[in-house]
């Protein structure tokens, strides 16, 4: 086996293991968004609740079920900024895994093509900003 086919062996192994990190960090983000947009609504709803029944002691009017339906819009916006995030999170690892790979191709071949490369990496990673910025959009409505 030559060298550069060695070479270009342990640049597929490299690439593999980096774009498989991505994928499971980006995973453990979007679960851990998930997660605690989960434990948010239902302390919304444990605070509503308890909500109800302090109004339901002091009259019988109907901020009760105000009360229920903003709790339960509250947790909704809650899930959709953490869907945002994560799924945007989930496309720029797909989208930096091949940009990467790419890239990595291409300074192997020609290095002075570096500061190019690493631009479409930085775009593709953009993608998760995006993401980012819609959900701190939604949260600041909520």
């Amino acid at each position: 086996m030559s060298e550069q086919e060695s070479r270009r062996k342990r640049m597929k192994k490299f690439i593999t293991l980096s774009a498989a990190a991505v994928f499971v960090t980006v995973i453990l983000i979007f679960l851990i968004n998930l997660a605690s947009a989960v434990s948010e609504v239902k302390g919304q709803r444990t605070g509503s609740a308890q909500a109800q029944n302090v109004a339901a002691v002091q009259s019988a009017a109907a901020e009760p079920a105000k009360s229920s339906t903003q709790s339960t819009v509250t947790g909704w916006g809650f899930l959709a900024a953490a869907l945002s995030t994560g799924f945007g999170c989930l496309g720029a690892g797909i989208a930096v895994a091949y940009v990467g790979s790419a890239a990595l191709g291409v300074i192997g071949e020609k290095p002075e093509l570096t500061g190019r490369a690493l631009i479409y990496v930085g775009l593709a990673e953009g993608i998760a900003i995006y993401g980012l910025i819609i959900a701190i959009m939604i949260l600041t409505r909520i």
